[in-house]
């Protein structure tokens, strides 16, 4: 029997569980983290639609970071712009980094290990790229193809950064309290409770090579942890490069192994996909010819008995994209009128007078309310009308106030009143 499938509710939890020790902020990055040669480069280029990053088949092709900014796929959005067709038209995008690839011995400097380690510091969530496709002509930085070697390495790498990272805690956190305290250098002030538990059970995730996200931490404890800087409090994606001919099948000898492996190091969402298949698809700039591809691979499948909705042969570009912004708990709401339809990204959890000083300072500074409608409503309702006249009607245009929640693809006019102050 296949495992139960998760609800969207478990789904949110769980990744608003994985970026609970992030920054607090609305442009949040992704970065690429693997071995050198697994795809990363080739796979930013496809993520932007432009040959951004230099793809060359050695090891540190890239040493300084790349980054790209990707179109969100949003179907809301799209719908949004064909309704309105104003002339300008901004779409939501997520900032990804290609970080140039680890090697083992990266934490002690190994390769350009220390450069690499601080470009990871500085992204928001974390791409893990796995390779599992054999080529001759794209060498591996260890001789052969063994995801599990390479997710090892990887992990160990990470975990090694942060233990380092985590030895100088414990003094840090002491120099806090003396300053605090107004104490002399020579005195040894006791931790709190909820530091010395903090720093007990990020030690015990990384001694057994655990990011430290996977964790369970009280609400204390994540906050103390979030100004440690630990790499492993990032959410990872897993996304597994494979063979075209792989792809295609939905198949590999290596997806098993690497799922436990994912599930013995505390989990996570995993991507199988293809730069092979990518690159071919992309290629053929005409949409027919795109689609004939598709046809085709999919044909190759169904040649082998795989038949069925699952089995049809698609890009996994956007769910990559998608899966990235999910994993740092970002969303859209839309602004929509006859010059400008715009997505607009801000973090779930925005009450609306933040969301407002997205758009600008002054928004939230003068919030008075939000006249918010809901994007389902809006389609069932407008009728073909760029208007919400219909909506309102039908009694679904609402008017919120400080204290709403904003729901990702809730269509908005934010009503503020900003007056000068007066001179003396």
């Amino acid at each position: 029997m296949p495992p139960k499938k998760k609800g969207a509710k478990d789904e949110d939890l769980g990744l608003m569980r994985a970026a609970r020790f992030g920054r607090v902020k609305n442009d949040l990055s992704m970065g690429f983290v693997g071995l050198p040669n697994v795809g990363k480069s080739s796979l930013t280029n496809l993520l932007s639609g432009a040959a951004h990053a230099e793809a060359a088949n050695y090891p540190f092709c890239t040493i300084d970071p790349n980054v790209v900014r990707c179109i969100v796929p949003d179907q809301k959005f799209k719908y949004l712009a064909e309704t309105w067709k104003p002339p300008s038209v901004i779409p939501a995008a997520l900032k990804v980094v290609d970080i140039a690839g680890l090697i083992r011995g990266a934490s002690e400097g190994a390769g350009l290990g220390n450069a690499f380690l601080s470009h990871i510091a500085a992204v928001d969530g974390i791409f893990h790229l796995v390779r599992a496709f054999d080529s001759d002509e794209v060498i591996h930085v260890d001789d052969s193809v063994d995801p599990i070697r390479d997710l090892d390495t990887i992990e160990c790498e990470l975990c090694l950064k942060d233990k380092e990272t985590l030895s100088k805690v414990v003094e840090r956190e002491k120099d806090k309290i003396r300053k605090e305290k107004g104490l002399a250098r020579a005195v040894d002030p006791p931790l709190p409770e909820v530091v010395e538990s903090s720093f007990e059970k990020c030690q015990k995730l990384l001694d057994s090579n655990t990011p430290v996200q996977t964790g369970e931490f009280s609400s204390g404890e994540v906050e103390v942890i979030r100004d440690w800087g630990l790499i492993t409090t990032k959410p990872q994606v897993y996304i597994i490069n494979m063979s075209k001919k792989n792809f295609i099948r939905k198949g590999s000898k290596w997806l098993p192994k690497i799922q436990k492996w994912v599930n013995e190091h505390g989990g996570g969402q995993i991507i199988p996909m293809s730069v092979e298949f990518e690159q071919a698809l992309v290629d053929l700039e005409d949409k027919e010819a795109q689609q004939a591809f598709l046809n085709q691979c999919t044909e190759e499948a169904a040649a082998l008995g795989l038949k069925g909705p699952q089995f049809v042969v698609k890009s996994v570009v956007p769910r990559i994209i998608r899966s990235g912004r999910a994993s740092l708990c970002l969303q859209s709401f839309y602004t929509c009128g006859p010059k400008e339809v715009r997505a607009w990204t801000i973090q779930k959890g925005t009450l609306a007078p933040q969301a407002a000083g997205v758009i600008h300072t002054d928004f939230e500074r003068g919030f008075i309310k939000a006249e918010v409608a809901n994007f389902d409503d809006f389609k069932a309702l407008h009728g073909g009308q760029p208007s919400m006249a219909k909506v309102k009607e039908a009694g679904k245009y609402r008017q919120e106030g400080k204290t709403y929640t904003m729901q990702d693809g809730d269509i908005v006019v934010f009503m503020h009143n900003v007056t000068a102050s007066k001179k003396k």
